[in-house]
């Protein structure tokens, strides 16, 4: 929930010659690049499967991400040094991610700042179906990520707005908003920190859901931890809750804290402590409405405009507010 333009992933071209040329550095002695295809529903990089053709005739995958907005470049070195620490932690681990081949966060050599990553089997999943099924899964998995326990923290977190710089939606309750806006302007609640994804929602989820299945859906991965930060488990919850709240409605957002609690999770004592982080998370979603609505469209939801999530939007802050602790 940071600053910047939406990457037009559909005229994302090739990847570049340099960039090309270092992912080649990275594979083995008689591989090579045989297939590039763009991936949709990033919101802040440039995201290609790449397609290798392996020795023995065979084909593997990898996935490249690179930053190309001049924001994202900007923090290059912050963020993808951040997820190549990141995937290197939690190799290994209950938490499946992609493993690192390799990152260049200052683009010494490829035209951008990239990095280079495994593919993960599954997809992301932003349709309605089966969203009771998903729900509990998506809390377990938080819960999961949260029970890591690293040797070196990351970077504490990083608020995404401030009360001063909320501005409602057109046709918002401002009563309401100044309400919410006064909430947040109080000093953060003391908490116990965790390790967090910092940017967990179900576009950054990947789920099996093939037809053949007869378990129902299952979580294949976790992807895009540049926002990996320590901090309070309630922030992540408050962050997936605002995505499942714009994408579904008020009451999934509200759903989630739920989910998250069953599963396990331990979040703030007093209510007044969870509507804090969880305002935190919603409020900053009003100057971004577009940012997040562009991609959602794109992967299928062509009823998420900018309207209908800055409506949500509205609706879920008041049911915040409204909501017996």
């Amino acid at each position: 929930m940071t600053g910047g333009t939406v990457i037009d992933h559909e005229e994302a071209g090739a990847v570049r010659p340099l960039t090309l040329a270092w992912v080649s550095r990275q594979l083995d002695v008689g591989e090579r690049v045989v297939g590039t295809e763009a991936l949709h529903g990033g919101i802040t990089a440039e995201m290609r499967q790449l397609t290798i053709g392996t020795r023995d005739g065979g084909t593997r995958r990898l996935v490249l991400r690179s930053f190309v907005d001049p924001y994202f470049v900007e923090h290059a070195e912050d963020l993808l040094n951040r997820e190549a620490d990141s995937l290197a932690l939690l190799t290994g681990t209950d938490v499946t991610v992609p493993g690192l081949v390799a990152v260049d966060a200052t683009a010494e050599q490829c035209e951008y700042p990239s990095l280079l990553m495994s593919h993960l089997p599954g997809r992301t999943v932003l349709d309605d179906k089966e969203l009771e099924a998903r729900v509990p899964l998506l809390a377990r998995q938080l819960v999961t990520i949260h029970a890591v326990r690293p040797a070196d923290r990351p970077q504490v977190y990083k608020a995404w707005t401030t009360a001063d710089a909320v501005v409602p939606p057109l046709g918002a309750e401002q009563v309401a908003w100044a309400a919410a806006a006064d909430v947040i302007r109080k000093p953060a609640p003391r908490y116990e920190g965790r390790f967090l994804h910092r940017d967990f929602q179900p576009g950054n989820v990947l789920f099996d859901v093939s037809p053949s299945s007869t378990a129902g859906p299952r979580i294949t991965g976790v992807v895009d931890w540049v926002q990996t930060s320590w901090g309070p488990p309630d922030l992540d919850v408050a962050h997936c809750s605002s995505n499942l709240a714009l994408l579904h409605g008020p009451a999934w957002g509200l759903r989630f804290a739920e989910a998250y609690e069953e599963a396990g999770g331990v979040l703030a004592a007093t209510a007044n402590e969870r509507l804090y982080w969880r305002l935190l998370d919603a409020l900053a979603f009003a100057a971004d409405a577009e940012w997040v609505a562009r991609p959602w469209r794109r992967a299928g939801r062509a009823e998420l405009t900018t309207r209908a999530v800055e409506e949500r939007l509205d609706a879920y802050v008041a049911a915040l507010l409204d909501a017996p602790g």
